[in-house]
């Protein structure tokens, strides 16, 4: 037996192609047989040759079986091949075949194949989604697949160590994402496009190249892992040096660079240039280059401002703020403006406006005086500074600023947007504010197609969404927000206030299920004090209109402190609303009374502007009748009728509060109630028309009023009746459970919750009266003695998994 084998790991089974020819050769093993065995490194050479090796030798045939042929030299070939009697074998990789030799070419592995491979491997069937995942990783290639099966990819640190040095720096430069620059592979390989050819088809042999010459994703794997660090480096730092010399991307190669140490001038020139590539699409990946810029030694005012600028883009603002404070008292203007700039803007997102403004405009007028355009990188911040002006009562010297802004700011996208979302603010508190509206959504679609990374104090979004939920336009508020979401405006920092306002606009129209998968969405993540302000008061609110008392006073603690840490503003009026009518259910409402007192002065101070008055009162009247304040609600009547000239929202609102108040006091006209109900209902307040409808349901004594306003209350909340109408409740039938109706099921899920009766019938706009006589009947079909037990067999019977 003459038997040439190299000596390498073997793969578990036999390549599928190869499973005829052992076949014929174990059928008959003396037929002459001149085969090349061909296929690029890993398909699975080795192992078919081994299985040859073992049928001829069983045979006892004389075989001659050469593995990697394509390492000899050809006369080294030919003499090993000269005199040879019997089959021979040659395997090499992918070369001319000479004449008179049948060739048997191994390709990649197909999804089943790599499925037998997995339970080769494992011992146990394949999922046929793990074979698919592998199959693509690994591009079918058996010895990829596999040692990624056995977590074994440092096997391939040797064998990348014994390539050719031209062949590893095209693969590290192909895991680098330069694989396809032809002009840059030449430079790096300091050869001509003619001699290129020939590395990419040696670097097709190493079987780490899919069809299309791209690296395998489990081959870059092993590349960038387990490559020789020092070569590697020394690849990469070269390729980023020839793209920064010809002015061409380098974010893709710096990268790569991240975590290995790289310091100096090129490295941190590469590192800078990635990060502001990186900066419109991905601030966190921004920020650790511009971290890595400064580790390498560049601490350029540029490289600062633009870290501060990442950081606060990916919500990492303690980080932003104290780069942009270090700023601050830089002797060059441009640097001292833009650490104003990113300070200003970490304060706003820390409910601290009044801060916010000053250190803005001092962005916006600090200058070289040799350069006349103010704070160059930093348009907006008069506009920035107005609109926080507005926000704290100061319309003056919000006027003042747009109506004299800085010189030399350049008319671009961006600063008309900040401009024209300033005047929107400013036209907000003006009169009835009926063009506001029109202008916020302009500029949130002004802002759109602007140039991404933009570091904003608060978007035109969010502000047109605020005032779309003011004037009951909740349509258009859901629609400004989910825009700007998609759109990526302002990066993480203001995802998620743009997805807890979603939440509260779908809060405000009645849809709890919706607004609180928007909570859930940003629950656990560490807010700022503006966004805590409106998560804790989001969770409140739904606990109130669940009716969940244990949940409001779990959340009652959490909202109050999130109040305390934000100053009193106008766009922080909806959550103090929320806060007042829940202090009020909790018997707390004098913790709040001076924040109160504070909104009612910058209210005041703005004219009492309709637009942003009138939520605040409908809230704080919804507070006194919880505290049977009479006079303080009719106060806040009379607020709400003086502004009802200024818009359908308003004026419905008024009518809704004389109903309340007619209601609560016992005379008042059904039809009133529900025309009432019904307006408000059209304007997307559905939640509040039912709870007026429901509470005037349960409080007539006209029967037939009484189930037209259930009726309409079921209708508005969206849960109209389970029956069709003209049917009657069936017969009770069966025990347990299945004795009791509907409608006691109903209530008997929400007294077992804790509610009481009168809790329970303002869920299910009935009276506490009919619930307790619900109870009563519950009570007799299950046979229970008392209260106590009924309420433990209720308990047992709803816990069980069938109970429907």
């Amino acid at each position: 037996m003459n038997t040439l084998l190299t000596q390498v790991p073997p793969l578990r089974t036999v390549h599928p192609a190869a499973r005829q020819l052992l076949d014929q050769v174990a059928a008959e093993p003396a037929e002459p047989l001149r085969l090349a065995v061909v296929a690029p490194g890993g398909y699975g050479k080795s192992v078919l040759l081994a299985a040859l090796d073992r049928c001829y030798r069983a045979a006892g045939v004389d075989a001659l079986l050469v593995d990697d042929a394509d390492r000899l030299a050809p006369d080294q070939l030919e003499e090993l091949l000269t005199g040879a009697d019997g089959p021979i074998v040659v395997a090499h990789r992918p070369a001319a075949v000479a004449s008179g030799w049948t060739l048997l070419q191994l390709g990649p592995l197909g999804v089943e194949d790599v499925a037998r491979l997995i339970s080769a491997v494992t011992g146990s069937p394949a999922d046929p989604a793990a074979a698919a995942e592998l199959h693509a990783r690994s591009g079918g290639v058996p010895r990829l697949a596999e040692r990624e099966l056995l977590g074994r990819l440092e096997d391939f640190r040797p064998e990348l160590d014994e390539l050719d040095d031209d062949v590893l720096r095209y693969l590290i430069a192909a895991e680098a994402g330069a694989g396809r620059n032809l002009d840059l592979l030449c430079a790096l390989l300091d050869r001509g496009p003619d001699q290129l050819p020939a590395i990419v088809d040696a670097a097709r042999t190493t079987g780490l190249l899919g069809p299309d010459d791209a690296l395998l994703p489990l081959a870059a794997a092993a590349v960038r892992d387990f490559g020789p660090p020092a070569r590697r480096l020394t690849t990469v730092q070269r390729l980023v040096e020839l793209q920064l010399a010809n002015g061409l991307p380098v974010l893709d190669l710096a990268r790569s660079l991240l975590g290995t140490g790289s310091a100096g001038t090129s490295a941190a020139a590469a590192f800078a240039a990635a990060a502001a590539e990186a900066l419109p699409s991905d601030a966190r990946l921004a920020t650790r280059l511009f971290e890595a810029a400064a580790e390498a030694g560049d601490r350029s005012s540029a490289v600062t401002a633009g870290w501060a600028r990442a950081a606060a883009l990916s919500g990492d603002l303690d980080t932003a703020l104290r780069l942009g404070d270090g700023m601050l008292g830089a002797a060059d203007p441009e640097t001292g403006a833009a650490g104003a700039a990113i300070a200003a803007t970490v304060l706003a997102h820390r409910g601290e406006l009044a801060r916010s403004a000053e250190l803005y405009h001092w962005a916006a007028r600090t200058a070289d005086p040799a350069i006349p355009a103010p704070a160059p990188g930093w348009p907006g911040a008069d506009a920035f500074a107005a609109t926080a002006l507005v926000g704290t009562g100061d319309l003056d010297g919000a006027r003042r600023l747009l109506d004299s802004p800085a010189p030399g700011v350049a008319p671009t996208l961006f600063a008309g947007a900040a401009t024209r979302m300033a005047r929107g603010i400013a036209d907000s508190v003006s009169g009835c504010a009926t063009e506001t509206l029109s202008t916020l959504l302009g500029a949130a679609a002004m802002l759109e197609p602007a140039l991404g990374g933009t570091l904003l104090p608060d978007s035109p979004a969010a502000l047109a969404a605020l005032a779309a939920v003011h004037t009951g336009e909740l349509a258009l508020a859901e629609s400004v927000l989910t825009r700007a979401l998609d759109g990526g405006i302002g990066g993480d920092l203001l995802a998620v206030r743009h997805r807890l306002l979603l939440g509260w606009v779908a809060m405000t129209a009645g849809d709890l299920a919706k607004a609180a998968e928007h909570r859930d969405a940003v629950a656990g993540q560490s807010l700022e004090a503006r966004d805590e302000l409106f998560f804790a008061t989001l969770e409140l609110g739904l606990a109130r209109r669940a009716s969940d008392l244990v949940g409001l006073q779990r959340s009652w603690n959490r909202a109050y402190q999130a109040s305390m840490r934000q100053q009193t503003d106008l766009f922080t009026l909806l959550p103090l609303g929320e806060l007042a009518i829940a202090a009020a259910r909790t018997g707390a409402f004098a913790k709040i009374s001076g924040q109160l007192e504070r909104a009612h002065s910058l209210l005041g101070r703005l004219g009492e502007p309709p637009l942003w008055t009138v939520s605040l009162v409908w809230h704080e009247l919804h507070a006194a009748i919880t505290l049977e304040d009479a006079e303080a609600a009719k106060a806040h009547l009379a607020t709400l009728t003086s502004h009802a000239h200024c818009g359908r929202h308003p004026a419905a609102l008024a009518t809704a509060a004389q109903c309340w108040l007619s209601v609560l006091s016992g005379t008042f006209a059904p039809d009133a109630i529900a025309t009432a109900a019904a307006e408000m209902h059209d304007l997307g307040l559905c939640w509040d028309a039912a709870r007026l409808a429901g509470q005037a349901a349960i409080r007539t004594s006209d029967r037939k009023a009484m189930v037209q306003l259930l009726e309409a209350a079921r209708q508005f909340q969206g849960t109209a009746a389970r029956r069709e109408p003209g049917t009657t409740e069936p017969a009770a039938a069966g025990t347990g459970l299945a004795a009791l109706s509907e409608r006691e099921l109903e209530v008997a899920r929400l007294v077992v919750e804790g509610l009481t009766y009168k809790q329970a019938g303002s869920k299910l706009f009935i009276s506490g009266k009919t619930v307790e006589h619900h109870m009563a009947r519950i009570r007799g079909k299950l046979g229970a003695a008392d209260r106590r037990e009924l309420l433990a067999t209720l308990r047992e019977l709803l816990s069980r998994p069938d109970a429907s």
